[in-house]
């Protein structure tokens, strides 16, 4: 399993492939990333899950409506966040 400061490092290295227009090469970390965090969201408890779904819901909109920079505001603010507490 890997460490929550690795999964901050990638966020915010999937974030910056977003904002310099790299959104193919993003999405496919997007998923590596995602994958890893799935551990850890599931180990948590139940309303700190339910935030991690809200965050990753909004994730998840920004890139259906191919809105690239907020997909990295989001991974880069929220998803970060997330792993702080």
């Amino acid at each position: 399993m890997i460490s929550t400061a690795h999964l901050i490092a990638d966020a915010q290295h999937c974030a910056r492939l977003f904002r310099l227009g790299r959104d193919i090469e993003a999405a496919l970390k997007m998923v590596d990333l995602l994958d890893g965090a799935m551990p850890f969201f599931t180990s948590r408890p139940a309303e700190e899950q339910v935030e991690s779904t809200q965050v990753l819901s909004e994730i998840l909109q920004c890139q259906e409506r191919q809105d690239w920079i907020g997909v990295a505001d989001w991974l880069d603010v929220e998803f970060v966040e997330l792993w702080r507490q």
